[in-house]
């Protein structure tokens, strides 16, 4: 099938999904049966396998892994995807959905418009290979981690303007999603550790040239840093609500100018 027809077929996927568990959620009697509940979180592996699909077909290919911004985004939010989709078996939070997956049925299709310029160097390594794996499980944990505390911002803003939408009022206790928040993000900051350390004690074997502090290495490293701080600031502080907003959405933001941002910036603008 043309690739850029299963591109569409993966998107129109998961734009469907998105539509189907906003209608759900915002049903007043949509209770379902525990085996229709596993059958509705099962339901992202169709677009997801097309998604997995299309980025083999466009990334793997005889001369190399492409891995540009479009590619890199993608499998970022395919990850998102799939973490999340393993997670709401243990977790109760259907809302997501109408945040997840609108942004994979966008982000899915930007390879389309950013194509990779040409292969990575140094993929036949397989410890550089375990560094790229790492880091992107970490971006999509820290994908998650974003479209939580932005959930989290709208629930909080809705209580006390006295009106809780349907979909919004199925999930758990703010204080239940905030503790849950926080586990995403400490397991982040492990793999962003692991990144950030390989990259900089065998950058040299991974890269083929000595540590340089180049734009993505000190957005990398601050992006460490802040999420180092709301950690610290959580354990000894408690910090919470707003400022647990605020950090998570600058760290995240640090972490995406660090591959993304230079890619793009490489990649289209230059």
């Amino acid at each position: 099938m043309n690739l850029i027809l299963l591109h569409l077929l993966g998107s129109a996927g998961y734009a469907a999904l998105a539509a189907y568990h906003w209608h759900g959620l915002n049903r007043q009697n949509g209770v379902l049966s525990a085996r229709g509940s596993v059958l509705v979180h099962l339901l992202p592996v169709l677009p997801l396998a097309v998604h997995g699909l299309v980025l083999s077909q466009s990334m793997l290919r005889a001369d190399g892994l492409y891995l540009g911004v479009g590619n890199a985004v993608s499998v970022i939010i395919a990850l998102a995807v799939l973490i999340y989709g393993v997670g709401s078996f243990f977790y109760r939070l259907e809302a997501l959905h109408v945040l997840i997956l609108p942004a994979a049925a966008v982000l899915s299709l930007l390879p389309l418009a950013f194509a990779s310029p040409g292969p990575l160097a140094n993929t036949n390594l397989l410890a550089f290979r375990a560094h790229l794996l790492i880091a992107l499980l970490a971006y999509s944990l820290f994908t998650i981690a974003s479209f939580h505390v932005l959930l989290m911002a709208i629930v909080e803003r809705r209580l006390h303007s006295g009106t809780l939408p349907g979909f919004l009022q199925r999930l758990p206790p703010l204080l239940t999603m905030e503790k849950l928040l926080f586990r995403i993000i400490a397991a982040g900051f492990v793999l962003l550790t692991l990144t950030l350390g390989s990259g900089i004690v065998f950058s040299e074997e991974l890269f083929a040239t000595p540590l340089k502090f180049t734009h993505k290495t000190v957005f990398g490293i601050l992006s460490w840093v802040i999420f180092a701080a709301l950690l610290a600031g959580r354990a000894f502080y408690g910090w919470r609500g707003r400022v647990a907003v605020r950090w998570t959405l600058a760290g995240y933001l640090s972490l995406v100018l660090a591959y993304i941002g230079s890619r793009f910036v490489a990649e289209v603008l230059l």
